[in-house]
């Protein structure tokens, strides 16, 4: 396909042929590395069907930076296998794109992005949806209320309760708050919440990864899980109450367990998932585990959607040195969870 023809013949917001296998792809900040991720990426073929949503002359232009050959087709009912190829539903951008260099005039295309692949899903046009980096700043500097993907896409969809869940490798992490300031956190967690997270958390893990009787570890809030009580109550009033009732339905549910031993090799042999109180309880970990192949997946959406685990990298955008490992594995556990 010539370059720009994908711009004039398919808009973001067009009904499309339904594809239900097929994968909705968006690169995320148009300046960061999720544009170069893809275009590495597109130059292997594929055993499940991929839609890019995204500016075609963008991955064009990116193509020839990185030195690839990438041919553009806009066949949404039938997606390009091949290796070098990649299918697009184009959505334009507002701005020419320097790599590593932001510009808010595009911060509503990358909303667009997000809202064009979610409605597919929820159209059944697509089985789920993979997506790329976004930079938060540049998006609230445009005015856009924008804290993650997580909360964009419950919104969207209206869904009552979703929940982040992190994979590297058996290791899996959720987190029963996410994107909030530390002093708001303990106020955030209460048993509704908490109930809510596990239930999602053991639907998941027998629904989506197969685990017949699954086995979650329930992080503490505090230090050593509030030492009886003087170092904070959150355990004795809140987690402790929740993990126990569902321990009394038979649930295989320990905790709450201090953080600090919660994550030794010992303590994880013994689960299939654990539950982190806060982001930075449970990610660090993880990262350090699996960095550069860890899967972001949001549970509780009516479409299964995963995401890559590090941000827009916006020094190394058009340089052809960002790693595609966590890209990759997102589209390996959408294409498996779908």
């Amino acid at each position: 396909m010539a370059e720009g023809t994908a711009r004039r013949s398919i808009r973001g917001d067009e009904v499309v042929a339904r594809v239900p296998h097929a994968l909705a792809i968006t690169p995320g900040e148009p300046a960061g590395i999720g544009p170069d991720l893809l275009v590495a990426l597109s130059q292997s073929g594929r055993t499940t069907p991929w839609i890019a949503i995204a500016d075609a002359d963008l991955l064009q232009a990116r193509a020839r930076k990185l030195g690839c050959e990438l041919r553009l087709d806009e066949n949404l009912s039938d997606p390009t296998f091949a290796a070098g190829g990649l299918t697009v539903q184009h959505v334009g951008l507002a701005a020419d794109v320097t790599p590593g260099q932001l510009d808010v005039r595009n911060a509503a295309y990358v909303l667009e992005t997000l809202r064009a692949a979610a409605q597919g899903c929820l159209n059944a046009t697509f089985a789920g949806v993979v997506t790329g980096p976004v930079q938060k700043s540049i998006l609230n500097d445009a005015g856009i209320a924008f804290t993650g993907h997580t909360e964009f896409f419950r919104a969207y969809t209206g869904a009552r309760d979703v929940l982040m869940l992190l994979v590297a490798g058996d290791l899996r992490v959720a987190l029963a708050t996410t994107h909030l300031a530390l002093r708001e956190v303990a106020d955030a967690i209460t048993p509704a919440l908490l109930d809510s997270c596990l239930e999602l958390l053991m639907q998941a893990l027998r629904d989506q990864f197969h685990i017949e009787h699954p086995r979650v570890l329930v992080a503490g809030l505090n230090p050593h899980a509030g030492e009886g009580g003087y170092l904070g109550r959150e355990e004795l009033d809140v987690i402790g109450p929740v993990c126990d009732a569902r321990r009394e339905r038979g649930e295989a549910i320990t905790g709450p367990v201090p953080a600090d031993t919660l994550f030794t090799p010992a303590m994880l042999s013994k689960a299939d998932a654990v539950l982190a109180m806060y982001h930075d309880q449970g990610l660090p970990v993880l990262k350090h585990v699996g960095f550069g192949r860890a899967v972001n997946v949001t549970l509780g959406l009516p479409f299964v959607r995963t995401s890559v685990d590090h941000g827009t990298a916006l020094d190394l955008a058009g340089r052809g040195s960002a790693d595609s490992g966590s890209f990759a594995a997102a589209l390996a556990l959408a294409a498996e969870l779908s």
